[in-house]
């Protein structure tokens, strides 16, 4: 039986309590694949690599759990960019009524707890 966990995908902010981080996309898969996800809550910007280049976006993970059919029960999208927000939400909504998602999936275009940054900045 797989362990029942609350998610949080963000490479920045401070990890809400009672979630579990993820701060980029390979750790998120992990969890997915091992973990029934009570919450997913999703950034969009994801940071760049030692190059300058963009890192998968949660929109990939968005698309990588549309493709497997994965399972969860909510879904909050805490992220700042508008556009990336809107993408990640019109996919999953798409993604639902075409039966590649659970309908049962409740999704959500805002953040589950008020976005925090430790005070280092």
């Amino acid at each position: 039986m797989k362990d029942k966990i609350s998610l949080y995908v963000d490479d920045l902010r401070d990890c809400p309590e009672g979630f579990i981080i993820a701060r980029n996309i390979e750790q998120a898969k992990e969890y997915l694949r091992n973990n029934e996800i009570k919450i997913l809550s999703l950034d969009h910007d994801l940071g760049i690599d030692e190059h300058g280049n963009l890192l998968p976006t949660g929109y990939d993970l968005v698309k990588y759990i549309c493709e497997k059919g994965l399972s969860v029960e909510k879904i909050f999208l805490h992220t700042d960019n508008s556009v990336g927000r809107e993408n990640m939400y019109q996919t999953l909504l798409g993604a639902q009524r075409r039966g590649f998602i659970d309908k049962d999936i409740l999704i959500y275009q805002y953040p589950y707890v008020p976005n925090k940054y430790s005070s280092n900045e």
